[in-house]
């Protein structure tokens, strides 16, 4: 009789690994969708808030994270990831009257009319101005640079001329330079001086740090300063050019952008680094390196 053989036991299978999420390779959804160039963070969170934006097939909610893989929806229509292209800065005269929405019900102008036309993506809006405020208006076609120079922590300045009835004593000015109680927090002017005036007329040039809605406006009509006229001369190292009329907007020169870019500490791919040299026809002031946003 043979011996019977024995049976070896095959070696038990390995379980299934499944590869956790690599939080590295994902981005906050808006910041996906800003980079897109669609509209600034702020915005898109409105738009996932509002229930207009899915993720694979499942609505988004405001906090959710995605990758350059995932199947993004706006209103049904997907999301192209925008390709690296050369960013863009528009400098605009912001004229009374002008609306700083992309459509006004009421039907008033606004200040993406007679824009340039982009092939993807579409212009953001700066740090907006209300309809009775003019000046210095900036808009570009990077959403995440949008997001940069509006952010507080970022640390860029603004600065604005405003007409006023009389001249502001001391007492007053002292007040608007320590803080004034401006919606539960302290709102300030980090610099105040006079710019001369005729009479009742009075100009000064203020500077705030942030840009909360009216917020000059609201400082000075806290101590009783009647505001006749507000026009923004600075974000930033960004000054209105003195050639650029009322309702008018200019390109910025590729070197001031990439000049933006660095003192953001943001990539600079594909734009020119700015010549230590002023150049003549360069929109921008000496202004430190500032921070990066945490996103």
């Amino acid at each position: 009789m043979k011996k019977p053989r024995s049976v070896r036991k095959a070696p038990p299978r390995a379980a299934a690994v499944v590869a956790p999420i690599d939080a590295a390779r994902t981005e906050k959804l808006h910041k996906v969708m800003a980079d897109a160039g669609i509209g600034s963070r702020r915005e898109m969170e409105r738009w996932i808030d509002a229930g207009r934006v899915r993720v694979n097939g499942t609505v988004a909610k405001l906090g959710d994270r995605a990758s350059d893989e995932d199947q993004i929806t706006v209103d049904g229509a997907p999301l192209h990831h925008r390709a690296a292209t050369v960013s863009r800065i528009l400098l605009m005269n912001k004229a009374d009257g002008i609306v700083c929405t992309r459509r006004d019900p009421e039907g008033r102008p606004t200040c993406f009319d007679g824009l340039p036309r982009l092939t993807g993506g579409r212009w953001v809006v700066v740090g907006r101005l209300d309809i009775n405020s003019s000046g210095l208006l900036l808009l570009t076609n990077d959403g995440e640079l949008a997001h940069r120079l509006m952010h507080p922590s970022t640390g860029l300045d603004r600065e604005y001329a405003v007409r006023v009835a009389g001249v502001i004593d001391a007492d007053v000015e002292r007040a608007l330079r320590e803080g004034v109680l401006l919606d539960e927090s302290i709102a300030r002017f980090t610099d105040i001086a006079r710019h001369g005036g005729t009479g009742y007329n009075q100009w000064y040039h203020v500077t705030v740090m942030e840009g909360r809605n009216r917020e000059v406006r609201r400082l000075l009509e806290s101590q009783g300063v009647s505001v006749s006229r507000l026009k923004r001369v600075r974000y930033g190292p960004v000054v209105l050019p003195a050639s650029l009329r009322r309702g008018q907007w200019a390109e910025m020169s590729p070197a001031d952008v990439g000049e933006i870019y660095r003192i953001l500490g943001m990539a600079t791919s594909g734009l020119a680094a700015r010549s230590p040299k002023r150049r003549a026809n360069s929109v921008l002031i000496p202004y430190p390196a500032l921070n990066p946003v945490k996103a």
